[in-house]
């Protein structure tokens, strides 16, 4: 029986689109943004964020170095601001409080910096959740088995009772080989509510 809920957040419970990132800060050079796409967001450093070995702050100087001077302010807040104004994914507040109104323990299981820590709390929906586990904070990510294992772990949960929410399939799919359910997320609330009914979930 779930009993336990667990999401990702960006593009589950909150938007993470760099085009609509590069969009509001003006970027329209197809050259620019292809740039920003690979030297910021798709960066090594990026991904040294989420594993917690770099920070906003220590990676910023690595990242500016590969981009030209002209486009320093606008990757600075794309690096660090990107998560305002707040824009969440439609539907899934809703979802999720109904899901706590039927009893259900909620959780947040996500690859991201130490920012994250600060941008989190400004998120309604973050009040809705018991509890979250951050890959910065225990140096693995996502799809390692080891952060299932570790979240289970920190919250006490059996692996059996526990219900994984995330938009990349790899995600999901390690999930369950470390025993839990999980559903690939599209996009879609109600298409997310139609799935965890097929699954037992109260709605």
């Amino acid at each position: 029986m779930i009993r336990n809920i667990v999401f990702d957040m960006g593009n589950v419970l909150i938007l993470f689109d760099p085009n609509r990132f590069m969009d509001r800060e003006g970027i329209t050079d197809p050259e620019d943004r292809r740039l920003l796409m690979n030297e910021l967001f798709l960066s090594v450093e990026w991904a040294q964020m989420d594993c917690g070995t770099l920070t906003e702050e220590t990676a910023e100087p690595q990242i500016l170095q590969r981009i030209p001077e002209r486009l320093h302010a606008q990757t600075r807040r794309l690096l660090t601001a990107w998560a305002d104004p707040r824009e969440t994914i439609g539907g899934m507040e809703a979802l999720v409080e109904r899901l706590r109104n039927q009893g259900y323990r909620l959780f947040l299981l996500s690859n991201a910096s130490v920012a994250q820590h600060s941008y989190w709390p400004r998120y309604t929906v973050s009040r809705l959740m018991e509890g979250k586990l951050i890959s910065c904070d225990v140096h693995t990510v996502k799809p390692n088995p080891d952060i299932y294992r570790l979240f289970t772990d920190r919250f006490e949960l059996k692996p059996e009772e526990c219900l994984f929410v995330d938009d990349a399939p790899a995600n999901v799919a390690a999930a369950i080989l470390c025993g839990w359910q999980g559903i690939v997320f599209h996009g879609s609330a109600e298409e997310l509510e139609r799935k965890m009914k097929l699954l037992g979930v109260r709605l």
